[in-house]
């Protein structure tokens, strides 16, 4: 064998080998990563369920029937609630919650009283620790886990405190809103920012109850009574307007994004999904008051006991 045939082999060698390592790269990568289609699909097959039919352009009642939606009565016959560990503050501190009293959407999305942990977490914080009767109690409350898409484009858990009267509504908005791939930054307890609503909108974080007043007024807040929602606050604040015509943006550094006329990521109008979603189920955008603008907010009015 000559030097040039050596030469020949030694380079279909070296290509092969490099092929071999171009792929495995390639599988490793793919393999690391999940698309929300992989996702329902695994967690269908995990259930027994068709995925078939699992198309993005399903509505939300289909979703709710085709994507392995858990029923609670089946989850009490299995005896088990098929929560996995968390390192959500509310999660870890809910889990003593007994498997009949946790109300489950599909996997991964689900609401549940909240435990004694957890009140006690929340007391002194987005809950008032006082003697005085207050517009709600700890019962009138549900924890809430959801899944969404972060800013990176990559599945993250959240989790709200709300007024059981919309928990249902909240799975199944923010599920739809996860199987679309709708990009939230982040989905945590205002607790965690010591329930200063200004920092959390400062950092972005999408929450819902707050025992607080509406801003720069003597009112309770809707989401003092659980029944509110900011979602991406930063890139759409909360504008109001003085006599002479100027305005005040909060949070203040978030003051480009008051400008609705341009086009801009993770911005809540008419056309966004989240604003669909939410109207669907009955809920008022505040960007579309006249007083002010609340482009972040969704409330819900419900029926005084």
């Amino acid at each position: 064998m000559n030097s040039n045939q050596n030469s020949v082999i030694k380079m279909v060698v070296i290509l092969a080998i490099l092929f071999l390592a171009v792929g495995g790269v390639t599988y490793m990568r793919r393999s690391n990563s999940q698309t929300l289609t992989e996702y329902t699909q695994q967690q269908a097959a995990l259930r027994g369920t068709n995925t078939e039919s699992l198309t993005t352009e399903e509505t939300d009642d289909t979703a709710s029937e085709e994507k392995g939606a858990v029923d609670t009565k089946e989850n009490e016959e299995a005896g088990s609630t098929s929560i996995p560990a968390s390192n959500l503050i509310g999660a870890t501190l809910n889990r003593e919650i007994p498997t009949e009293q946790i109300t489950f959407y599909t996997e991964g999305f689900y609401y549940a009283p909240l435990s004694d942990n957890l009140r006690r977490y929340i007391t002194g914080i987005s809950y008032p620790n006082t003697d005085e009767e207050l517009a709600i109690s700890y019962e009138d409350l549900c924890y809430v886990h959801i899944w969404h898409y972060n800013f990176d484009g990559e599945p993250a858990e959240g989790e709200l405190i709300c007024n059981q009267a919309i928990a249902q509504d909240l799975v199944e908005i923010f599920y739809a809103l996860y199987y679309h791939e709708y990009q939230i930054e982040k989905v945590h307890l205002v607790d965690e920012y010591d329930g200063d609503d200004i920092a959390s909108m400062e950092a972005n974080n999408t929450s819902c109850f707050n025992y607080r007043l509406v801003e720069g007024s003597s009112s309770l807040s809707r989401h003092a009574l659980g029944l509110a929602l900011d979602i991406n606050p930063y890139y759409n604040p909360y504008v109001t307007y003085t006599q002479d015509g100027s305005q005040h943006v909060s949070p203040e550094a978030a003051e480009v994004y008051a400008d609705r006329s341009g086009s801009f990521p993770y911005k809540i109008d008419e056309n966004d999904l989240c604003y669909q979603l939410f109207t669907e189920h009955g809920f008022i955008w505040g960007g579309n008051w006249n007083s002010l603008k609340d482009y972040q907010h969704f409330q819900k009015a419900i029926e005084e006991k």
